[in-house]
């Protein structure tokens, strides 16, 4: 399971927890969860378990600075793109995705630089001795 697999597993994850369209669990969860609240609950349950996965993950193998540094890079990057004229903020649609994107980013890097280290440096984390 490569990084990007793990980007686009965090990015769903996100995504469908909420984003700018109708089709999130936010928006069905405060239209419909009322109406089906055992599914609400266990749908936000799930997705509780994956977050915690992600976070717990991310946390362990690049901390909170890395993810801080991170969002930085990733924010220097859309700076310099606003910048340059090629991305304009006027868009509040556009500014959701960017945002689901960055964390995405994060959680999708955290998820995998473990592997990332081991590979570069040849050095496996005390939770790989496993392996």
């Amino acid at each position: 399971m490569g990084i990007l697999t793990r980007w686009l597993a965090a990015f769903g994850l996100l995504a469908v927890t909420f984003n700018p369209t109708d089709y999130n669990y936010v928006s069905w969860a405060r239209d419909y969860g009322s109406e089906n609240l055992s599914i609400a609950v266990l749908v936000g349950l799930l997705l509780g378990v994956g977050y915690i996965i992600f976070l717990r993950a991310t946390l362990r193998s690049i901390g909170p600075v890395g993810m801080v540094l991170i969002l930085a890079i990733v924010g220097a990057l859309l700076w310099v793109l606003y910048d340059f004229g090629v991305l304009t903020l006027d868009n509040q649609t556009l500014n959701v995705w960017l945002g689901i994107f960055s964390l995405s980013g994060v959680l999708g890097i955290g998820l995998g630089w473990s592997h990332v280290r081991r590979a570069l440096s040849g050095q496996a984390d005390i939770d790989d001795v496993d392996e």
